[in-house]
Formats: structure tokens, sequence, C-alpha cells
């Protein structure tokens, strides 16, 4: 039951497995990536990346009781707050897609804030997220309603994404059915739990969407859901202890990593944009990409 995180430092190297955290506790340690192009870069011509082209990889074993022996071994990809326009580099974008396609994951999952204030970057957000080569889950985030939700949703779709607005579908994958739940912005107050999981099956291979992450206490207890979130960066700026007491204050108890939470299982994503070359301080935390593997419990206790 407990996330096993490992850590990347490259493109092709992957650093030895961290022990798991115990239930109930979250543990997210990350490096930035150090990947330096071999040869012509299509996306930089520079063999070495600027500072804002980086970003983290995290590769992360859930351990999922309840879920469809067929699905063990599934793999998943996530992105977050994309933020595209000055704050993050296009770069850093186009290599995090490059990236998540040769990795050939069974499900790509983007989880909200594609756009900051502005609309201009509007059509660049379709631009840059387009060539997934596996299925690809989209929900919204706080700043894509602020900006134009409807754009980006029938952007998304015209790509061939499945965008959730408190809606669900149900995929067949490897013999078995898999519940992919997306639930619209909590932030917003768009959110609605029941909706979404209105006729989707009760148990089984169950997957949330969402942006904020306090959507997880609004999940049934004890469903051996797993939810996917973004929306803190991982902190932004943090400063231990105050950092947390902030986010706390401002209803956001869950900053970064994995969490269990009344039964369920919540990895807040810390983000793909902002930072790092842009104008906004980043600090204790680092662009994120993450992948995971999903194990059923059962299985994983009986080979331990």
């Amino acid at each position: 039951m407990a996330l096993r995180l490992a850590r990347r430092r490259s493109a092709t190297q992957t650093a030895e497995a961290a022990s798991a955290p115990a239930p109930g506790s979250h543990r997210n340690h990350m490096k930035r990536n150090e990947l330096r192009a071999i040869g012509p870069d299509p996306l930089r011509p520079e063999a070495r990346l600027r500072w804002r082209d980086h970003f983290t990889l995290s590769e992360n074993v859930l351990h999922v009781p309840g879920m469809h022996q067929e699905h063990d071994g599934l793999c998943i990809a996530h992105l977050s707050d994309i933020h595209v326009g000055q704050a993050t580099s296009a770069v850093r974008i186009r290599r995090a897609v490059a990236e998540v396609n040769a990795r050939n994951p069974d499900l790509v999952f983007l989880t909200g804030d594609y756009v900051t204030h502005s609309p201009k970057p509007l059509p660049r957000v379709i631009e840059l997220l387009s060539g997934f080569s596996s299925p690809v889950f989209v929900v919204l985030g706080n700043h894509d309603h602020w900006v134009d939700a409807h754009y980006l949703r029938s952007g998304f779709e015209r790509l061939g994404y499945t965008v959730l607005q408190n809606e669900h579908r149900v995929l067949h994958m490897r013999g078995a059915p898999v519940a992919v739940l997306g639930i619209d912005d909590g932030r917003t107050g768009r959110d609605d739990v029941e909706r979404t999981f209105r006729g989707a099956p009760e148990s089984g291979t169950r997957l949330v969407l969402t942006h904020a992450p306090p959507t997880i206490d609004k999940l049934p207890p004890n469903s051996n859901l797993v939810q996917f979130s973004g929306h803190t960066h991982g902190g932004q700026f943090v400063v231990r202890g105050l950092t947390e007491a902030i986010f706390r204050r401002a209803g956001q108890p869950y900053i970064q990593g994995h969490y269990h939470v009344r039964g369920n299982q919540l990895y807040v994503n810390m983000g793909l944009g902002f930072g790092f070359g842009g104008p906004y301080l980043r600090r204790g935390t680092y662009p994120e990409v993450a992948f995971f593997t999903l194990r059923h419990a059962e299985a994983a206790s009986a080979h331990s």
C-alpha cells in the first residue's frame, strides 16, 4: 500500500529506489534533470540545455488494494500546471512530451492550469501539448476557468484527448475495466463528486483526476481510489515549517508527493511550469513529469 519512489537525474540513468514512506505520510525527494543533447537537437541547437529548460523525472510505484489483477504493471504519465507562456520554457514542455512518448505509458493524465492569466498563450497550449502517442485524459484547473475553459476543452478534444468535467470514462485494458473519473476544479467551486461517480464502477481499478488536492477529502472513504492532482507547484517557494503553515491556513494541507487519506491515495504533482528562468521564483521544488507503475497490493505482498 505504500508508495515507492525512485529519482532520475537523466533520461537514461535511474537512481536507486528510495524506501517507502509510512502510511499516512508523504515523501518526495527529487533532483533536476541533467539532460544533455547528443547530436543534432530538433528542439534546441545548442548541446547544453539552459536552466529554464530543465525538469525532473520521478518514478513511482503505487500499490493499490482492490484494483484488477490484470492491471498489475499498468504505467501512467502525469503532467500538471504547465502554465504555457512567459512562466514556462516551450523547450521544457516539448521535451516533456518527447520523454513521455519515449516511455510509451498506457495512459497520460493532464491535471490542469495550462495557462495563467492571459488568453494570448491559448493557441500555444494546444500546439505544445499535441503529439502524445498514448491515450490522454484531461481535467481543467482554476486558471483555465478564469481564462477560457471552453477554448481549452475544444482544443484538446480536437487533438483526440478526453476532457472530463465531472464525468467518467470506462476503458477496457488488458481484459478488465479501468474507470477514469475526472472531477472539475474545486478551487473555483466547479467540482461535483456525486455527478462524477454516478454510474461509475463501485470497485476495481478507479483513477481520479482533479486539479485541486483537497478534493481527496470529498471522495468516498475507504474506496481504494487513487487521485492525481497538482495546483500547489510543490509549494513554489519552500521554507520548511512556514510554507506548510501557510498552505494549511489556505486550506491546502497536501503540498507535494504521496499521501494516504481516508482509505484512498493522493499524488500531488509539483507541476511542469513556473520558475527556473521565468518571472516566478521557485525554491525547494522542481518542475516535474511523474511516472507511475500500478501494482496490485495483494500480489505485491505475496512476492515480498
